[in-house]
């Protein structure tokens, strides 16, 4: 019998954070040193702790730039590390970009270069195509953030607006080598996705992107919309001859992460089980599912008889229609206790492994079968707090939020759901 379940889930989120370190990773996935040089770009929220982690295993010479979160910097001595703004571009992200382009180009068949890439990397890596500004594409941003678009479709639409994703930057490096090391953040980890894919084929168009504007009535800003019916540079596709040089390998997963807190579960005396890696939809909708699961467990013993935890990874979106405060876990945990509605011996736990729910200073938060009578008793209405998509406030009020500032990494939520 676990004594304290909040200590025993946040022990399991630490496991999973902990499991996609670059430290614990980088050096078997290093390839060998070229003849000649070694240029280290990449983007992302943990850019910067695998540049360091780069910094510490590689034998030879390198130079480079990556770009990171703010607040995400850490000390690193040949390679630099730019700062800008996530999940909204800013102009600091726009001339880094520019940087590590003029980087990567005039290279030799001799030379190699490494790009680290994670989850945010979409953002941070950002030049627009020439009819583009970056207020369009932080208005484009916005909106995409907002409608309820899953990643995979926002990635689609900003490959076909950016000089350099979709398979750009690798077409840049051509004839040199580019090797890229990936901590994945997408759902079922295609590497397409991951940061938009600057160094992977795109199979997606111009007409799969138009057709996510028009699925979500995105209709500003004006020079995107024409930009994308133009339609007048592709992205490189499968079998471009200006790709043959790229090799991509996984570093971390959020499987990988799973499996790790599954590991420790199982340790306590507690059955895992692992409900999916890449589980996506409308956070409270997710929360119902996961909800119905938990009650089978508690009335029938299936999937697995108490005690158990339920875990998945995946990410979720959130159709923001209120005004309240609180990411995309906060949502999923908040309709998740509504479901449950005090259900006994089961305790929840959902946070992002960037340590970052959205844009709060949370990582998520954790959840128990007095979490509704506690929130009643202090003035606090969860079904009208969900409303408003103010899961932040809600577990704010009942001091249940996890906060562990930026973790350097990324593979995106992590859920697990204590059944006792």
């Amino acid at each position: 019998m676990i004594s304290d379940p909040q200590a025993f889930l946040r022990q399991l989120f630490d496991t999973a954070v902990a499991a996609a370190l670059p430290d614990r990773s980088i050096r078997e996935h290093l390839p060998p040193a070229p003849e000649g040089r070694t240029i280290v770009v990449g983007c992302g929220k943990a850019a910067a702790s695998m540049a360091k982690a780069v910094e510490a295993h590689w034998p030879a010479p390198l130079e480079g730039l990556v770009i990171t979160r703010y607040g995400h910097h850490v000390p690193t001595q040949r390679i630099e590390v730019v700062e800008a703004a996530h999940p909204v571009p800013d102009e600091a992200g726009l001339d880094a970009t520019r940087r590590i382009l003029e980087m990567v180009q005039n290279l030799s068949p001799k030379d190699m270069v490494l790009f680290l890439v994670s989850g945010g990397g979409s953002a941070l890596l950002t030049l627009p195509a020439a009819d583009i500004t970056l207020q369009d594409k932080q208005t484009l941003n916005a909106e995409l953030l907002k409608s309820g678009a899953n990643i995979t479709e926002m990635n689609c639409v900003r490959k076909h607006v950016s000089a350099v994703k979709g398979g750009r930057l690798a077409a840049a490096v051509s004839p040199a080598q580019i090797v890229t090391l990936a901590i994945s953040d997408i759902p079922g980890d295609d590497p397409a996705v991951i940061a938009s894919g600057p160094t992977v084929a795109d199979p997606t168009t111009f007409a799969d992107a138009l057709a996510i504007i028009d699925k979500y009535a995105i209709r500003k800003p004006a020079s995107v919309i024409a930009h994308l019916r133009a339609a007048a540079d592709e992205t490189p596709k499968p079998g471009d001859t200006r790709l043959e040089t790229a090799d991509l390998r996984m570093i971390a997963t959020p499987q990988m992460s799973l499996e790790a807190a599954a590991a420790i579960a199982r340790g306590f005396g507690i059955t895992p089980v692992i409900l999916g890696d890449a589980i996506e939809g409308e956070a409270r909708e997710v929360a119902l599912v996961h909800a119905g699961i938990a009650n089978q467990v508690l009335r029938h013993k299936q999937p697995a008889p108490p005690p158990c935890v339920l875990l998945s990874g995946g990410e979720t979106t959130v159709t923001v229609r209120g005004s309240g405060r609180g990411g995309r876990n906060a949502e999923f945990l908040l309709a998740l206790t509504i479901a449950l509605n005090g259900a006994g011996r089961v305790w929840s736990f959902a946070g992002d492994t960037d340590g970052i729910d959205g844009t709060e200073n949370n990582a998520g938060a954790i959840a128990g079968p007095d979490s509704l009578a506690r929130a009643h008793k202090i003035g606090m209405d969860a079904k009208s707090m969900l409303a408003d998509n103010n899961g932040y406030n809600f577990f704010a009020g009942l001091g249940d939020l996890v906060i562990t500032g930026p973790t350097m990494t990324n593979v995106n939520d992590f859920r697990a759901i204590l059944i006792a």
